[in-house]
C-alpha cells in the first residue's frame, strides 16, 4: 500500500486520513496536542457540524469560489455528513436556519466520532509534530520534517493546515507558506465572518446586550451590499455574532471604501405598522416620562441611546411628544446607522478568505495542477462560507475527496 502523509487534523485533515486509509497506510500530523483544536471551539463550543438545506442551496451561502466545490459537496453531502457521525455513536440535532449540531451540545462529541474512525481505520496519528519543512524534486514532495527533528516521507501528501484566523488553534499560514514555495499561487489572506469595529460611541455603550431577530444591512458607498435577518452583540469596539460576521464578508477594502451598517431592531413591521405599536404603547403610558415608556419595545439598558438618538428630551411627557417626534422615533428604531471602522484582525476572523489559487487545483480530485503528489483539502484553500455549518461541510467534503482521490 502507498504511503499518504496528511498535514493538519482539523475537519478536512481527519476525514481525508479516514477516507484514505481505507487504501492506504495513512500518517496524519499535527503540531496541537489534540486534534481538532479549532473544530472544538465553534459554535461556541458546540460546533455547528453542517447544514441540513438540500444540497443545491448551499452555494447560495458560499461567496469565495462556490463552483470549484460543486463537485466535492454533491460527492459527499450534508446528508453524508450526518449520516457519518451517526455510524459513529454522535446522535445530532437540526435548530434554527438547518444548522445541525450535536445533541449533546458538545463540540467534543463531534471530535470522538473522528478520532472513532480515525482509530478504527488505524491512522497513525502523530500530535505535536508541527510540519517546518517540505522536500521536493521534479514536481514531487519527497518528505516533510516535523518540529522534533524526524522526516517523514511519503508517496502522497495531504496539505490540510486551515487559513491565518485562530493562530491559537494552530491555523497560522504556514500551509499557505508550504504551497507558495512549490509554486503555487496564493490569494491574500483577508478576514472573513469577522467583528465589525463601530466609529459611534453610543454602539460601545451598549457593550455585552444581545438582540435576536433584527435585521442588519450593509451599505458600500450608499450602495446596499447585503441584508439579513438574525442575532447580534454589541462589544467594546462595535459589533459581532452570526449576522454581523455574515455581514462582513461584504465588507472589502474600508480605505477605499466607504461602509456602514443599518440596524432595524423591528423588521417584522414596516413604517406604518411600527408607527402603530408606538402610538399603543404611549396611549398606554400617556402620563409617564418619554424614557418610561419604551419597556415595551425595547431592552432597558438600550432605551437611553434610543432617546438621545431621538433627540426627543427624555423627561417629556408622552402626551406632549408631537407627531413629528413619533415619527422620528419609528424612523431611528428601524435605521440605526453604524459607520463602519474597520474589520477586526484576521487572527479573530472565524474563517479565512483567500488561500491556494483555485485555479491550480483540480476540484473532482483536490490534486495538484504543479506538484504532482499534492492534494489540498480545507480552509487552505481559496474556498468560504458564511455562518451556518457550511464551512465545517466544506472541510469534510473537500477531505473526502482528496482522501478517496488520492494516488488515483
Amino acid at each position: 500500500m502507498a504511503k499518504v502523509v496528511v498535514i493538519g487534523a482539523g475537519p478536512a485533515g481527519m476525514m481525508a486520513s479516514i477516507t484514505a486509509s481505507k487504501e492506504h497506510d495513512v500518517i496524519l500530523l499535527d503540531g496541537n496536542e489534540k486534534v481538532g483544536k479549532k473544530l472544538f471551539i465553534t459554535g461556541k463550543g458546540r460546533c455547528n457540524v453542517t447544514n441540513n438545506k438540500d444540497i443545491s442551496e448551499f452555494f447560495d451561502y458560499i461567496p469565495g469560489n462556490p463552483f470549484f466545490l460543486y463537485s466535492s459537496l454533491y460527492t459527499f453531502t450534508n446528508i453524508d455528513t450526518m449520516n457519518f457521525f451517526e455510524e459513529n455513536g454522535i446522535k445530532l440535532k437540526v435548530e434554527r436556519g438547518g444548522r445541525v449540531f450535536p445533541e449533546s451540545d458538545k463540540s467534543s462529541d463531534i471530535i470522538k466520532g473522528l478520532e472513532k474512525a480515525l482509530h478504527k481505520n488505524g491512522v497513525d496519528i502523530r500530535l505535536k509534530s508541527k510540519v517546518k519543512k517540505v522536500n521536493h524534486r521534479d514536481n514531487k514532495i519527497i518528505s516533510v520534517v516535523d518540529s522534533n527533528n524526524n522526516i517523514i516521507k511519503g508517496d502522497y501528501f495531504i496539505l490540510c493546515t486551515g487559513g491565518k484566523s485562530y493562530p491559537l488553534t494552530g491555523s497560522t499560514g504556514d500551509g499557505l507558506t508550504f504551497a507558495k514555495k512549490l509554486g503555487h499561487n496564493i490569494v491574500e489572506p483577508k478576514p472573513s465572518l469577522v467583528p465589525v469595529e463601530i466609529k459611534e460611541d453610543w454602539v460601545k455603550r451598549l457593550q455585552g446586550l444581545s438582540l435576536k431577530n433584527v435585521k442588519l444591512s450593509v451599505y458600500e458607498n450608499n450602495k446596499k451590499v447585503y441584508d439579513d435577518i438574525g442575532e447580534m452583540i454589541f462589544t467594546h469596539f462595535g459589533i459581532s455574532g452570526p449576522l454581523v460576521l455574515s455581514a462582513s464578508r461584504h465588507i472589502h477594502d474600508v480605505n477605499q471604501n466607504s461602509y456602514y451598517c443599518e440596524l432595524n431592531l423591528k423588521p417584522a413591521l414596516d413604517e406604518k405598522e411600527l408607527d402603530i405599536r408606538v402610538q399603543k404603547d404611549f396611549k398606554k403610558y400617556i402620563n409617564k416620562d418619554f424614557v418610561n415608556s419604551l419597556d415595551d419595545l425595547l431592552p432597558r439598558n438600550m432605551i437611553p441611546e434610543i432617546i438621545l438618538l431621538s433627540g426627543v428630551n427624555s423627561h417629556k411627557k408622552v402626551h406632549e411628544i408631537t407627531k413629528a417626534e413619533r415619527r422620528n422615533l419609528v424612523s431611528v428604531l428601524q435605521h440605526l446607522k453604524m459607520s463602519v471602522e474597520k474589520l477586526r484582525p484576521i487572527e479573530q476572523a472565524i474563517v479565512t478568505a483567500g488561500g491556494v489559487d483555485t485555479n491550480e487545483i483540480d476540484p473532482s480530485t483536490m490534486q495538484s495542477k504543479i506538484i504532482n503528489n499534492l492534494y489540498f483539502a480545507g480552509e487552505v484553500i481559496d474556498v468560504d462560507a458564511f455562518t451556518g455549518g457550511y464551512n465545517v461541510q466544506i472541510a469534510f467534503s473537500t477531505g473526502f475527496i482528496a482522501g478517496s482521490k488520492v494516488g488515483k
